[in-house]
């Protein structure tokens, strides 16, 4: 049998979650708002979710998106080279996720390099956990994030720290994108 891709063993690891939950799709569907027919189409890898849509599937099932993500990576060792870093992309926003440090075991935080292309904007519904610590630092381009009626717009070396609630976004400069570091620390 032929060796899955990642793109494949999300989409096998998103049925799982499901499946260890008892829930059908169309339950599914009412909890996250994502309509039936999409939910079937990612969970047999006919379609790549948007990271708006993975972020309700993580929300659903009390993950973050790295948490998620990792589990259909291979194991990593305490040296996490470059070549091992998984690398995910939501075509359709032009979001580009890097997990330096993706999450493992025994550690509480993780290191992410986000890229944006400019005028890329992402909207989430809701965090994955309520008030997950995060902290972003911006490398280069501009960056707006939203979070209920607070916004801030950062340059690059400027460092936004907070406890994730509620609606967000984020929203790259125009013509410069964005290129920042997240940290995710674990509750």
């Amino acid at each position: 049998m032929p060796e899955l891709n990642t793109e494949q063993r999300l989409a096998v690891r998103l049925a799982e979650l499901r499946l260890q939950r008892g829930w059908s799709l169309d339950e599914l569907s009412v909890a996250t708002g994502i309509s039936r027919a999409s939910l079937s189409r990612i969970e047999r890898s006919e379609t790549s979710p948007t990271a708006a849509l993975l972020n309700r599937l993580c929300a659903a099932y009390g993950l973050t998106m790295s948490r998620l993500l990792s589990e259909v990576e291979e194991e990593s060792s305490l040296l996490v080279t470059q070549e091992q870093q998984p690398v995910w992309q939501d075509k359709a926003s032009g979001f580009i996720r890097r997990n330096i440090s993706p999450p493992a075991l025994h550690f509480r935080c993780e290191l992410v390099e986000g890229r944006l292309r400019p005028g890329a904007r992402i909207d989430y519904d809701a965090p994955p956990i309520q008030g997950l610590e995060q902290h972003i630092w911006l490398r280069d381009g501009g960056l707006t994030i939203t979070m209920g009626s607070q916004e801030w717009t950062l340059q690059p070396g400027d460092c936004l720290r907070f406890h994730l609630t509620g609606k967000s976004a984020f929203e790259a400069h125009l013509t410069d994108g964005a290129r920042y570091l997240l940290v995710v620390a674990k509750p």
